[in-house]
């Protein structure tokens, strides 16, 4: 079950509801990825079997209800897509002007790294709070992110508390 829905988190906020970018193999893989190195983050009350090589979580995180580790992993996988995007894109961090022509691709590069910052920094939020309270805190999946507007002018979602203000 985690080979879905957590694909289809993770498209959502790194704005790729397309798939044009990514398959849904290599987020699988990213994923496994993310969920290690979330796992060597925080202590869960659930001992995960994450194997790399197989692409497999046991048990599956979607099954046991276990909502902390599901959104850390999207989050975690999330920031480390976004930071690889924004390597690839800096390189790309062009200005040519040619008479009254001008090419700028700067800009492409700075949306993606505050995007990056931005999930980065909900992930290390998270991850405090997780390690404080043995909980990130309850979470609704919303129709709107903002951030991922910017970067390529796709829908996502954002998560908020139940209080109604967005905390991820």
């Amino acid at each position: 079950m985690w080979k879905i829905s957590m694909v289809l988190m993770l498209r959502t906020l790194i704005g790729d509801l397309d798939s044009d970018k990514y398959s849904d193999e290599r987020l699988k893989q990213m994923l496994v990825i993310g969920a290690y190195n979330v796992k060597n983050d925080a202590d869960f009350s659930i001992d995960y079997d994450i194997n790399v090589a197989k692409i497999d979580i046991l048990p599956d995180p979607v099954v046991s209800n276990d909502h902390d580790f599901v959104v850390m992993a999207v989050y975690k996988t999330a920031s480390i897509i976004l930071g690889s995007e924004v390597k690839s894109e800096s390189a790309n961090a062009i200005s040519i002007k040619d008479g009254p022509s001008a090419i700028d691709l700067r800009g492409v590069s700075g949306k993606l790294m505050e995007l990056y910052d931005r999930i980065t920094g909900q992930y290390d939020e998270m991850l405090n709070n997780y390690q404080y309270n043995n909980s990130i805190g309850d979470a609704i999946l919303g129709p709107y992110s903002p951030g991922s507007w910017n970067v390529n002018g796709g829908q996502s979602y954002s998560f908020y508390n139940f209080s109604g203000r967005n905390i991820f």
